[in-house]
């Protein structure tokens, strides 16, 4: 069974919603569409107060290369664009939109599916584009911008993330168990791109045995391989997906691209083929509600801008003892302050917890044990970077690695004196970047 070559945990997986079937959610009472889901630049808005708009239709134009449009998720009327609660922690741009009842898609979209081996790499890549695919595993680039490497890049291994690491998380789970047809051509059309070179993988931790099994039976005679990955975190992240599979490493300062890889995500795959063959854009995703404090857990495809707290009406409500909300996995995810925060194209899930150590005493000093190195997955040293950023020595601290951490929380879970080391690197982060930016001006 493959891994990546060091550190990593086994957190508690808490998969408690992998037997439960994907649930419709119905069109909520409002949608708010962040124009910012994705890397890069926010979209432009397209649409005005008052406009009345179509399911599928444009709302927001890409603004430059690394961005990507944005559509209305169901008809009605634009009641406001304004700045409002976005799950990443900050404000955005946001599209609010009335529903009419008439849920009437605009012309063109979710058309019969076609044959997409008809059309050209050209038709493909614009395919997506227009339909505002972004990568759904977390990080939301454009789908388009990733499928078009640099000239001098030759791709021979393109890689299907089913690993799905985080607790709690199966999202992507129901998706390759309840649609994996949908799964292979999403991957059969993302190979295509590359000429019939590059060999095919679906990564999937073995915690997924059915999810294995159903895809097994449809990729493998397309000649694309399923491997079974050990139950590991951090798995699923981009560099240690791709040394479990091929051994090859991803070096500082290296992309995907630069060692012949192409990572998507499940439910990336499942866009593309909607995307190229029924010109739908994406507009709704699967997603995870789960935790301990919320009266139903589901998985639900949910319309892209439904506010959460409409989810936790639709579930059947938290419980009194929730103390924290979380948007996405309980490693990587980011604790709510507000839950009018809608739903966005990299939203694999909301967790209800009642995180008992919210009320303990905060970190203690670190002890040098060195846990947080052994589990590191890019074989840094949290404990050090933490210290360089408490003591605000910036310059310093690139030195030691800073931009290779991934964040995925490996060392703060392990960590016995509770320090909070991923909150002191990702400040880091954000001063450098602050001031490089400034320099850049």
């Amino acid at each position: 069974m493959k891994t990546f070559n060091s550190g990593g945990v086994h957190p508690p997986e808490n998969k408690l919603t992998e037997d439960i079937s994907i649930e419709v959610m119905p069109v909520p009472s409002e949608v708010a569409i962040s124009l910012n889901q994705h890397l890069g630049k926010p979209a432009k808005p397209v649409v005005k107060v008052g406009s009345e708009v179509k399911k599928g239709q444009l709302i927001g134009e890409a603004d430059g290369f690394i961005s990507a449009n944005v559509h209305a998720s169901t008809s009605g009327k634009v009641k406001a664009v304004k700045p409002h609660p976005h799950p990443g922690g900050q404000y955005a741009m946001t599209v609010f939109i009335t529903p009419d009842g008439k849920d009437e898609w605009a012309e063109g979209c979710n058309t019969a599916p076609a044959d997409w081996k008809k059309l050209s790499k050209k038709e493909i890549i614009e395919k997506i584009r227009d339909a505002g695919i972004v990568g759904m595993g977390g990080a939301g680039f454009p789908t388009n911008v990733k499928l078009s490497p640099p000239p001098d890049k030759s791709i021979d291994t393109i890689i299907l993330n089913g690993a799905e690491c985080e607790p709690f998380l199966t999202a992507d789970h129901r998706l390759m168990v309840e649609t994996p047809d949908l799964v292979v051509q999403g991957l059969e059309i993302i190979s295509s791109l590359f000429e019939g070179k590059a060999k095919a993988y679906i990564g999937i931790e073995s915690n997924k045995p059915d999810a294995i099994a159903a895809l097994k039976k449809l990729a493998e005679p397309k000649g694309i391989g399923v491997v079974s990955l050990k139950t590991k975190y951090p798995q699923g992240a981009e560099k240690q997906l791709i040394n479990a599979i091929t051994g090859r490493t991803i070096e500082e300062g290296e992309l995907p691209f630069d060692k012949g890889c192409l990572v998507q995500n499940i439910g990336t795959a499942v866009a593309v083929y909607e995307a190229v063959c029924m010109n739908k854009p994406l507009i709704e995703r699967v997603l995870t509600v789960s935790g301990m404090e919320i009266a139903e857990r589901k998985n639900i495809m949910a319309r892209i801008g439904t506010p959460f707290r409409e989810i936790v009406a639709y579930c059947g409500d938290m419980t009194a003892k929730t103390n924290q909300v979380i948007a996405g996995g309980p490693m990587m995810g980011k604790a709510l302050f507000s839950l009018d925060t809608p739903v966005v194209k990299t939203t694999s899930g909301i967790l209800f917890l009642n995180n008992s150590r919210l009320n303990k005493s905060r970190e203690r000093t670190c002890i040098r044990c060195s846990k947080c190195v052994e589990v590191c997955p890019q074989g840094l040293g949290p404990w050090l970077l933490a210290n360089v950023a408490q003591l605000k020595e910036f310059d310093e601290i690139q030195l030691y690695g800073l931009a290779n951490c991934t964040e995925c929380g490996s060392c703060t879970y392990v960590c016995p004196s509770k320090r909070e080391l991923v909150h002191w690197i990702k400040y880091a982060k954000a001063l450098v970047n602050n001031r490089q930016k400034r320099k850049s001006a």
